[in-house]
């Protein structure tokens, strides 16, 4: 089974994203599910903020307790949540989970296109901008070898193609490909103007999407270079990370509600919907869409109900990021710009401050309407 919105299969898409966290390679930016039969969700953790606190001043503290994510792990996630949670309660965070979602329910493909989307170009990418970049280094590599045949004979020009042999294969072995990946994505910026605004507008539809689903974003990234440079491994690419080591507990503990499903669902498309909505097409995402497809899988979901998740989700994400173009905009400048999370998280909120209208009542159950959420509720398991 492979989750579809039509006839193309997720699995022929290709990721230009990565998540910014040292370890294995493939992992998507899509919250990391763990396998069933793992450990269970660690106790929720409560804070209190002090009354008055303004938004700039909680931000600064969500940040504070962000920079030791990397050491503190799950315990750090915890106390990140707990804030925004408070910051909520408080009325500091007025948009965190309140995006307004289209009602939970089966889409077809006619409904898709209604609303402008066609399935065939967002689900059937060409990744041109990386395809260009790698034919344009082949081809510079191989005038270099004619004229280091020309110059010094055929027996120096063996020795480079073993010594570049030996590097693909080690580059293969030890960093699953991550070099050949730093170098591609860095040409790709130096040779394709459009490809970093892409990666960058890519990220910034995770970010966004994820904050208004209730998804809080722990860190990211928007190049392999940078990700390097951070985390010093090269099988590190771009990417966001998230709070989620709640969905994880669920996952493990073979309990995922519907609720945590579809923020999951909506995240982990929301890359390839942005590059549809902006260019027409699109170019990367295949490891976030796979790693849905793979969960649906392993909930042993029939192909029709995937397909209904996919499309709802799809429309869902779509309608949310037409809605904050604008927003959209400003938080890529903003991530590119090097802003950190709570930065990010307070242009959000001060965006939205001014435009309640956009925000679904308070209350409101995340995943479309209440009625829709608890019908579902239970399901995620089901064949």
């Amino acid at each position: 089974m492979h989750c579809r919105l039509g006839a193309a299969q997720c699995g022929a898409w290709r990721a230009t994203s990565r998540p910014a966290r040292p370890g294995a390679r493939g992992r998507s930016t899509a919250p990391r599910a763990a396998p069933p039969g793992g450990a269970a969700a660690p106790a929720a953790v409560e804070l209190e903020l002090a009354e008055g606190s303004s938004l700039q001043s909680v931000c600064k503290q969500l940040d504070a307790i962000l920079a030791g994510a990397a050491e503190g792990g799950i315990a750090v996630e915890q106390q990140a949540v707990a804030l925004a949670q408070a910051a909520m309660a408080r009325g500091v965070f007025k948009a965190f989970g309140r995006g307004q979602q289209v009602p939970k329910r089966i889409y077809t493909i006619e409904e898709l296109r209604l609303n402008r989307i066609e399935p065939a170009k967002l689900l059937s990418p060409t990744d041109e901008s990386l395809n260009a970049v790698r034919n344009a280094a082949q081809g510079a590599a191989a005038a270099g070898l004619a004229a280091l045949a020309f110059f010094a004979g055929f027996s120096k020009v063996f020795g480079v193609l073993v010594a570049a042999s030996f590097l693909l294969v080690a580059d293969q072995v030890a960093n699953a490909g991550g070099g050949e990946a730093l170098l591609v994505d860095s040409l790709g910026r130096v040779l394709s103007p459009n490809y970093g605004a892409r990666v960058t507008l890519h990220e910034a539809g995770h970010f966004l999407v994820a904050y208004l689903v209730g998804l809080l974003p722990r860190d990211f990234t928007l190049s392999s270079a940078d990700a390097f440079m951070r985390h010093r491994a090269l099988n590190v690419q771009a990417g966001c990370q998230f709070c989620d080591g709640g969905f994880d507990g669920e996952v493990a503990a073979g309990r995922l509600s519907s609720t945590s499903l579809d923020r999951y669902s909506c995240v982990a498309l929301a890359g390839v919907v942005t590059e549809y909505l902006r260019y027409g097409q699109a170019e990367g995402g295949v490891g976030d869409v796979a790693q849905l497809d793979r969960l649906l899988r392993a909930l042993q979901f029939t192909q029709k109900k995937a397909d209904g998740q996919v499309r709802w989700a799809v429309l869902n994400v779509a309608a949310m990021l037409r809605r904050h173009a604008g927003l959209h905009d400003a938080l890529a400048d903003a991530m590119a710009a090097g802003r950190s999370i709570g930065e990010c998280v307070a242009l959000i909120e001060g965006a939205l401050a001014a435009q309640p209208d956009l925000l679904a009542p308070e209350g409101a159950a995340s995943g479309g309407s209440a009625a829709a959420s608890a019908a579902s509720d239970g399901e995620a398991s089901d064949a």
